[in-house]
């Protein structure tokens, strides 16, 4: 099985249909963190097919998607800085399928 890692993705899409299509892409991947922010857990395999379904949808020259990756799954730390309201980091556990 492929190690998971954490990911940070952003995105800046200039469409409102396109907007909701890959807000809907990406719940299917991880959790909404603030507007056009989702942290998510990938294996190399979900990663490729989230890009796949994202270079879809999105339009070359008008729209932008950035996934920051953050380390890996299994880590039991995530360091971060939060201000203002609590924030709380993808949970690091086994996930059965």
């Amino acid at each position: 099985m492929s190690a998971e890692h954490l990911y940070l993705v952003t995105y800046d899409v200039s469409d409102s249909k396109r907007l909701r299509r890959v807000f809907r892409i990406l719940e299917g991947y991880g959790e909404w963190v603030q507007l056009s922010v989702f942290q998510c857990r990938l294996s190399e395999l979900r990663k490729r097919r989230l890009l796949n379904e994202l270079e879809l949808e999105i339009k070359q020259h008008e729209d932008h998607v950035l996934l920051f990756k953050l380390g890996r799954a299994d880590s039991k730390y995530t360091e971060f800085v939060s201000l203002g309201r609590t924030f709380e980091p993808v949970t690091r556990e086994p996930i059965i399928i």
